[in-house]
């Protein structure tokens, strides 16, 4: 009888040691793959700049939450980012890993904002299978509480407007007046996101909190200063064209171009090549500067989420001027008053023109960055690698969003107060997000 039980104990023992229990470690490459997987998925399903703002912020706000809550560094936004509570507290009797949690939580929120699911379960599922070899216990805790968080922010997110926006009336083109955007050429898409204002902001008061200056009154009498701009537009897009591939203009023009749809026509057949957006590019530059830094996966959190929110309260200040002000296109004018036959360099995207969406987005972005690395960042962009174009060297993250902002000129799709005016919009309101989003106790320079 004792032999029995003898064997009996000998076999749990083999058992039970044959159950892993490692530890579960999460490196920041994980979350970086996760991102770069759902910017593909965002690519194939075609988004709108705007939107594509929406679907980095969300999924970002929920991992940073869950990490505050592991990190004394750094400190929940609820109460900070509009409408946000805190988050369900874990249950303290079970072993938590909160990197895992987090990255369930992101995933979980990414996969709810894309329209491609499918695309992004392989990858998701491939992390879960490795994660439960290590520790079933940990980790199924861990899924259990970072699927809550991401409950607890989808009931914060379905309260910001966006579905509501989606029933609203189209933009109405007014043929009658030629100082107003008119769709352009080739596919003469209607205006995009003409409601975008009406999302709820995260941090900025509304989205009317910063105006920018008005652009020059419309006149196209040659002395006029409306009539310079137009001008300007066409002369510096006729001198980099003469240059051809030698030009370095036209260079920095394709490098920020972050048109997502691109309609290319050849012969009978229309076409559309896809890119990323102006938010995933400086998505992008997040990864470069936390992988540069050897950032911790905390921090990594922290950079994605900061520079994520400065994106979206952009595109929301940006667009609520781009449809007050209504302003009609360089391509059109030009085409009206000064030559037929001209084309930009870029292809003009589906909106009004003033304030440049660029050049707004990339003075938050740089202001979100340079808090958290410091003002003097030199970094080499491959953001733009996978799309065929070459390595860019920046001296700071300032330089590189004053590129952006200018490339909008040198593609002949913005006038110069729009590229000017829009990126002191852009950071004066991340300046704004700097001062008001108060996220690490930290008080050393470059780690706010």
């Amino acid at each position: 009888m004792m032999k029995k039980y003898g064997v009996i104990f000998l076999m749990a023992l083999i058992f039970s040691c044959g159950k892993t229990e490692e530890p579960i470690v999460v490196s920041p490459e994980v979350l970086h793959k996760s991102i770069d997987k759902v910017i593909e998925i965002m690519i194939h399903d075609i988004f709108s700049p705007p939107v594509a703002s929406r679907i980095f912020a969300y999924p970002n706000v929920a991992a940073y939450e869950i990490m505050a809550l592991k990190n004394e560094n750094y400190i929940s936004l609820a109460g900070q980012v509009r409408e946000l509570t805190a988050i369900p507290e874990p249950d303290t009797a079970q072993p938590l890993n909160h990197e895992v949690a987090a990255m369930v939580a992101h995933m979980d929120l990414s996969r709810r904002l894309i329209f491609s699911e499918e695309k992004l379960t392989p990858f998701r599922d491939s992390l879960y299978t490795a994660w439960q070899a290590k520790n079933e216990k940990v980790f199924n805790a861990s899924k259990e509480y970072g699927l809550l968080v991401a409950e607890h922010i989808a009931t914060w997110m379905s309260n910001d407007n966006y579905n509501q926006t989606r029933t609203m009336p189209k933009f109405t083109v007014n043929t009658d007046d030629p100082t107003r955007w008119q769709p352009t050429p080739p596919a003469y898409m209607e205006g995009i996101e003409p409601h975008w204002n009406k999302i709820r902001p995260f941090v900025i008061d509304s989205a009317n909190q910063f105006i920018p200056a008005p652009p020059p009154p419309f006149s196209m009498d040659e002395g006029s200063d409306f009539y310079k701009e137009v001008k300007e537009v066409y002369d510096i897009s006729n001198e980099i064209t003469e240059k051809g591939d030698e030009s370095e203009e036209i260079a920095i023009a394709q490098f920020w171009d972050c048109n997502p749809y691109v309609s290319v026509t050849r012969g009978h057949l229309m076409f559309a090549t896809k890119k990323i957006t102006p938010g995933a590019h400086w998505i992008g530059i997040v990864k470069i500067a936390t992988k540069k830094t050897n950032s911790d996966f905390a921090k990594t959190v922290f950079a994605y989420t900061k520079t994520s929110i400065a994106i979206a309260d952009a595109f929301i200040s940006c667009w609520d001027e781009k449809y007050r002000s209504n302003l009609i296109r360089p391509e059109t004018l030009i085409n009206t008053y000064i030559d037929e036959n001209w084309k930009p360099v870029l292809q003009t995207p589906p909106f009004p023109e003033y304030t440049s969406g660029h050049s707004v987005v990339s003075g938050a972005a740089g202001v979100a960055l340079t808090s958290i690395f410091g003002e003097d960042f030199a970094f080499e962009d491959d953001t733009e690698v996978p799309f065929g174009l070459p390595v860019r060297s920046f001296s700071s993250f300032e330089a590189a969003a004053n590129e952006a902002a200018i490339s909008r000129m040198y593609g002949g799709i913005h006038y110069r107060k729009a590229v000017d005016v829009g990126v002191k919009q852009g950071r004066d309101l991340g300046e704004f997000l700097v001062e008001n989003l108060n996220m690490s106790k930290s008080t050393q320079t470059g780690s706010n």
